[in-house]
């Protein structure tokens, strides 16, 4: 157990050499770290929004339309299945919280009916959404009329997907910006968190994540206008949507879109060549492609509206099928909104808008006031476990002193190369990886003494110390470790820090507090007895 060969001593003493130079651009400014050479390390720790001070937003889900919209569906999806085949006839329309298809020969209901349920999805419990049972019922009411309405549990795991689909649409418009230290995560059934270190100008970002961007292509209606849909007249299927296109104030178009925003491929900002106007060029993928190519087929001539979360930015007529499921979209646009615009096009619309109910800006002084307060914690720590340390066990806790220095450096190198943040609950992860440290080498001095009590010679106390004290620092290691996989699993933010920096410390201190512990006091041993003290000398601890 206290033999090491020079291969295992060169390992311990490469992989705390490497460590050191992992951890050691922690300790400079980005500025200096930047001029180093391009061999040198270069990772940097990123401090939370605590440390560094940034932009802290609290969204909600706007739960009125994700129930429009979800009904809006139902609906389509309803006038698809009674009517798509011919074989049948009915009108389909939303009636207060439900969709009502009233069916033409009353004869054909049950068959609708049977086709209808077949829709149904059966719902499975989970700790989200809390229930189960189905997300729509389909029930037939007199006059072959069949009524379709959403259920509770149906909403609730439809909210729960939207708010999923959400983060990840938050995720990618951040990324999009160049940070990818930002923190998006769930609170409750209906809102995201969002915290952005080093940001103190919340504008542009509210913009970037509050804009749903929703990209629809919708047919304009051929004769009638919106005045004279105002007075009644609107064709069923048809409303009237205002205009942003500085052309005209308001179109009439057709609800259901030609082609949506969840077909879309990809959205570049760019000049158009002829009159050097900002523009942005899209491209469908090829279900958008030839649902696009067949209704420019049918409708040369005719125009279309262009529509970005329900206002419509451009409204331009046919001239020829497009088939390629690429095309190019004008509004008035600058350099800024374009590229903006693209961004959020391109990472996915908001499946619902989202509103801002908490905004905080956290000074970076008040950061930096929480670094200087931590450093000043961990200086008074480390010193005083260094004094009790080798006051409690002498030079052998000079070697624990060795072990915990070891450690730190190991975990900061560990959530360095992992871009682990580091936060206040970090820092706290941090100190209560060092106690664990220290804990382990008092079990082994302790096991020690027990064994020089016993009886036995000096180098096999030791050797029994190490040897026997291992199994219970890896049962209470171990124990620890799954404590943390615990808090990172159901956790969140702060929680998911503390969970990482502690795993990190675990798997650290083993290494620091027996292995470079061990090979220090075997180090030790052998300056004693080739001193010719090998019989007689006292273990000091």
């Amino acid at each position: 157990m206290l033999h090491f060969s020079r291969g295992k001593v060169l390992s311990i003493l490469g992989t705390c050499l490497l460590g050191m130079l992992l951890a050691m651009p922690n300790l400079f400014s980005k500025e200096t770290v930047k001029s180093w050479p391009s061999y040198v390390p270069h990772l940097q720790m990123p401090f939370g929004l605590d440390l560094q001070g940034g932009a802290h937003i609290l969204l909600a889900a706007n739960s009125e339309e994700l129930k429009k919209d979800w009904l809006k569906k139902l609906r389509l999806d309803a006038r698809k299945v009674v009517v798509a085949d011919g074989k049948m006839q009915a009108s389909v329309a939303i009636v207060g919280n439900s969709v009502q298809i009233r069916m033409t020969k009353p004869e054909q209901t049950d068959a609708a009916i049977k086709e209808l349920r077949a829709k149904v999805v059966q719902l499975v419990g989970n700790a989200i959404t809390g229930s189960s049972g189905n997300d729509i019922e389909v029930t037939k009411a007199d006059g072959g009329v069949i009524i379709i309405t959403p259920t509770e549990p149906g909403f609730v795991q439809r909210q729960s997907n939207a708010i999923g689909a959400a983060m990840e649409t938050i995720n990618r418009r951040i990324n999009g910006l160049g940070n990818a230290e930002a923190t998006v995560v769930r609170q409750g059934r209906d809102r995201i968190l969002v915290q952005f270190p080093g940001l103190q100008d919340t504008t542009e970002l509210k913009e970037i994540i509050g804009k749903t961007a929703k990209l629809t292509f919708h047919e304009v209606h051929p004769s009638m206008t919106p005045e004279d849909a105002d007075q009644g007249r609107a064709p069923a299927g048809f409303q009237v949507f205002p205009s942003a296109d500085g052309y005209v104030e308001r179109y009439l178009l057709r609800d259901d879109p030609i082609v949506q925003g969840d077909d879309l491929v990809d959205a570049q900002p760019g000049q158009d060549s002829r009159d050097g106007q900002w523009i942005l060029s899209f491209r469908f993928n090829q279900t958008g492609a030839r649902s696009f190519g067949a209704f420019t087929q049918v409708n040369i001539g005719k125009p279309f509206a262009i529509l970005i979360d329900k206002t419509v930015i451009s409204a331009p007529v046919i001239q020829s099928a497009i088939l390629g499921g690429s095309g190019q979209i004008s509004g008035r646009f600058t350099a800024e909104s374009a590229t903006a615009l693209a961004l959020q096009l391109r990472s996915g619309a908001l499946p619902t808008e989202l509103t801002i109910v908490e905004e905080r800006t956290i000074g970076p002084s008040l950061g930096a006031d929480s670094i200087n307060a931590g450093k000043l914690a961990g200086i008074i720590g480390g010193v005083a476990t260094l004094i009790l340390a080798v006051f409690a066990y002498g030079t052998f806790g000079m070697f624990a002193c060795v072990g915990l220095l070891v450690h730190l450096i190991l975990t900061v190198a560990l959530m360095t190369v992992f871009g682990s943040t580091l936060t206040l609950p970090g820092i706290a992860g941090l100190v209560l990886g060092v106690a664990m440290a220290v804990d382990a080498n008092v079990l082994i001095y302790e096991r020690i003494r027990e064994e020089v009590r016993a009886g036995k010679t000096p180098i096999a106390a030791i050797d029994a110390g190490f040897t026997r004290a291992f199994v219970t620092i890896a049962d209470s290691q171990l124990t620890t470790l799954a404590c943390a996989a615990v808090m990172f699993w159901l956790g969140s933010g702060p929680i998911r820090g503390f969970a990482i920096t502690l795993t990190f410390g675990i798997l650290t201190s083993i290494f620091a507090s027996v292995t470079v512990v061990r090979l220090l006091v075997s180090i030790w041993l052998k300056n004693q007895t080739g001193a010719g003290q090998r019989r007689g000398f006292e273990i000091p601890v």
